[in-house]
């Protein structure tokens, strides 16, 4: 699969530089190895999100990530930088010959001004109102960053900000609640992840792991001792349980 994998993402290079040159500098074009899932990213041309050869994937990669071979391409979707861009997008899932998917094709259009000019004409032909009611429509942050730690903040810090309290007011059930939907976002399906979280919430590692151990056994899934990679192989989670 390795072999197979490194040529599709070859061949893909030049696609996604003549891509993005072609569409200017309001195109990226990235090309994720998710065999690689704390520096997915093997491409990467154009620049809306300042990521580098090397950089994390999104919270998008991740959830793909979780969801290994049975991930759907993401087509046609908006989200908002946490600088304030708008970028409208496409996530191809990349598969070998036998089904295996193993990383991502994603175009990145940066639709800001785009978005601007259509609330400006909504002003001037009289539809103030439905181009507010757009511009009012909820559309998620995502975060982009070289570093996939930032990217697992953001995860804890969106749901801790989507429950309206912090950690240390939240009972049991609510933790429970936490952790079973950080899970499924696909967080922790990166190395790391897990100690990550736990300095984030303000717990110790072992808290987190009990935690998410917990939330697993109920779902009747794996424990957060192990993860599965895009290969299908099953590694140990870094950072034990300690």
């Amino acid at each position: 699969m390795s072999s197979e994998a490194d040529l599709i993402i070859a061949a893909l290079r030049p696609v996604a530089e003549g891509l993005a040159a072609t569409l200017g500098r309001s195109c990226e074009v990235v090309v994720h190895d998710f065999r690689q899932p704390e520096g997915s990213v093997a491409v990467i041309a154009g620049d809306l999100t300042g990521r580098t050869v090397g950089g994390a994937m999104s919270q998008i990669g991740m959830d793909l990530l979780r969801q290994g071979d049975t991930a759907p391409d993401r087509l046609n979707y908006v989200t908002r930088t946490p600088s304030g861009r708008m970028l409208k997008s496409s996530t191809v899932v990349l598969r070998t010959s036998d089904g295996t998917a193993f990383g991502a094709f994603c175009v990145n259009l940066d639709i800001t001004a785009l978005r601007q000019v259509h609330e400006l004409v909504g002003d001037l032909v009289g539809v103030g109102d439905l181009a507010a009611a757009a511009a009012g429509a909820a559309v998620p942050t995502t975060t982009f960053s070289n570093d996939v730690d930032d990217v697992v903040d953001a995860a804890v810090d969106g749901l801790q900000l989507a429950q309206g309290k912090q950690w240390a007011d939240l009972d049991r059930a609510e933790r429970m609640a936490l952790f079973a939907r950080l899970d499924a976002t696909g967080v922790f399906a990166v190395r790391r992840a897990v100690p990550r979280v736990a300095a984030r919430l303000g717990i110790s590692r072992a808290s987190a792991y009990t935690y998410l151990s917990d939330v697993r056994k109920e779902a009747g899934q794996t424990g957060p001792a192990e993860r599965t990679s895009p290969a299908g192989q099953t590694s140990p989670e870094e950072g034990g349980s300690a």
